[in-house]
């Protein structure tokens, strides 16, 4: 089974009214799922680097009355490139786009930017190359490289989401290990007085 986007989101469980990020949109099958997840309320930002994308896309949600997705032209790889604002969002989704970029670090450190303290990132990616279907071998970037790449960068692994036969899903919340460092550092202080 191939990564089905709307079974992704509903397996992230979104909730009204949130905020979303679709970094790396391509033809905008997490950002339309995502926003039929929201149910009209919250938004939704489509960004990719190609505008012809952008263009269809924003005719698609056009078509399918989706009017809480908006297209951003950005570039992932530069630091302010969503022309997203700090702590905007609620969640960022990053589907099938670390094995094609070479910026990887900036492009979660962008991640972090845009996400609100406690905001998830979804990251859905290829396990592996088969035989000419999804990246070159030498172009995966397994679940453990993108764990190693993004928990330093103040993220805490939530959980793995099922996201087909070819695909690894993870979850992130940004800045929980931070803050659990600091309740064990005053629980040890307390128990030493």
């Amino acid at each position: 089974m191939f990564s089905e986007p709307e079974s992704n989101i509903e397996q992230l469980g979104l909730k009204e009214g949130e905020v979303v990020a679709d970094f790396g949109t391509g033809g905008g099958a997490y950002a339309f799922a995502a926003a039929k997840a929201l149910k009209g309320s919250g938004r939704v930002y489509a960004v990719d680097v190609q505008k012809e994308l952008l263009t269809r896309l924003q005719n698609g949600a056009k078509e399918q009355k989706l009017g809480n997705v908006d297209v951003i032209w950005g570039n992932l790889e530069q630091l302010g490139g969503t022309k997203l604002r700090d702590q905007s969002c609620d969640v960022v989704i990053m589907s099938n786009v670390l094995f094609q970029n070479e910026k990887k670090k900036t492009m979660i450190e962008e991640a972090k930017r845009v996400l609100r303290h406690g905001g998830r990132l979804l990251v859905i990616d290829w396990t592996n190359s088969f035989n000419n279907m999804g990246p070159h071998s030498k172009d995966v970037f397994p679940e453990q490289a993108a764990r190693a790449l993004i928990e330093p960068l103040a993220f805490t692994f939530e959980r793995a989401i099922n996201a087909g036969n070819f695909h690894y899903g993870i979850v992130f919340r940004k800045g929980l290990f931070i803050q659990q460092q600091n309740v064990k550092t005053v629980a040890t202080q307390n128990t030493s007085v």
